[in-house]
């Protein structure tokens, strides 16, 4: 095995950490090829999401000093996963292994040679776990937390305190491409692959430079994504909602009608006013839920590309 490690970093308007992040993952790259453990054809792939800034010139820059460095240009913003995506499929030929990371410098990059070295050990994908969250807001964390525990008991198989840094190997990013899903959620079909995995953790580091592309409204956007992108328990828990609501109805009409019977005066407006907007309010949360698997499906159907990539910088032989 020749052990090709090709790195995919998704950027969108990165111009402030790019050179940075571009010379500490090439001095990791040295000694890994220096030690044997990947070899001289291996490369760091930066997919060029859509930016604004000058983002896609500093990645041709880096490619035309050090053929170490190669570059995807979407041809739009596409969104982190699909960009993600793109750059997982356009290098899956070329290499043996496939790391991906973000582009900030957050993932600590010392992790990269712990996942190399349980690759050669025969794992077939290496998750990057975070070991704590000191860095996060107290908000940040408890609502991360959560999230990764809502998403296991709603049955999607996600890996705590895991993002989309890891290792994947050459034959699980092939069975990566035969997922055809346009509501991608990674981190939730990566383990559904089944191959042997693991895990190694790391301190994440605080952001180099720039600023954070998940601002709330985006970081809730994505839990729902990831939520109804892999379960379909949410309606099992209305239908059972619906159900029980429909049991306490009857329940109620049977003890206002032995009430009647006995000659007492119905009272209670308010109470019977609260119950008329609760169950209201349980009943346009229970469409808007059916809807959004609803909009996914019509989506589905329309089998729209993912991406579409404008340009490819590449020299697999150098």
């Amino acid at each position: 095995m020749e052990n090709t490690l090709y790195m995919v970093i998704p950027c969108y308007n990165e111009k402030e950490v790019l050179n940075e992040t571009a010379s500490r993952l090439k001095e990791i790259y040295l000694k890994l090829i220096k030690s044997n453990k990947i070899n001289k054809k291996s490369k760091i792939v930066f997919v060029n999401d859509g930016s604004k800034d000058t983002t896609w010139e500093i990645i041709e820059d880096l490619h035309r000093s050090d053929k170490l460095f190669s570059g995807i240009n979407l041809s739009r913003n596409k969104g982190h996963q699909n960009a993600l995506l793109a750059g997982l499929l356009t290098v899956k030929d070329y290499s043996d292994m496939v790391i991906s990371m973000d582009a900030d410098l957050q993932d600590d990059i010392n992790a990269i040679e712990k996942m190399v070295d349980k690759y050669l050990e025969g794992y077939d994908i290496v998750y990057g776990v975070r070991s704590k969250r000191e860095t996060d807001t107290f908000f940040k964390r408890v609502t991360a937390e959560s999230y990764y525990k809502a998403l296991n008991f709603i049955g999607g198989e996600v890996i705590y305190n895991h993002a989309d840094y890891r290792l994947m190997s050459k034959r699980t990013v092939e069975e990566l491409a035969k997922y055809k899903e346009v509501n991608l959620f990674l981190r939730g079909v990566v383990p559904m692959l089944g191959f042997s995995s693991t895990t190694v953790s790391y301190e994440r580091n605080e952001r180099l430079a720039g600023e954070s592309k998940y601002p709330l409204k985006k970081m809730l956007s994505f839990a729902l994504e990831g939520i109804t992108s892999l379960s379909i328990k949410p309606i099992r828990i209305i239908s059972g909602l619906g159900v029980l609501i429909f049991l306490v109805s009857i329940l109620m009409l049977i003890y206002i009608i032995v009430r009647h019977q006995m000659g007492d005066t119905i009272t209670g407006w308010a109470s019977v006013a609260v119950s008329v907007w609760a169950i209201g309010g349980l009943m346009l949360l229970s469409i808007g839920i059916v809807g959004e698997y609803i909009g996914k499906i019509y989506l589905e159907t329309k089998q729209r590309p993912k991406f579409i990539i404008k340009e490819f910088i590449n020299d697999p032989n150098e």
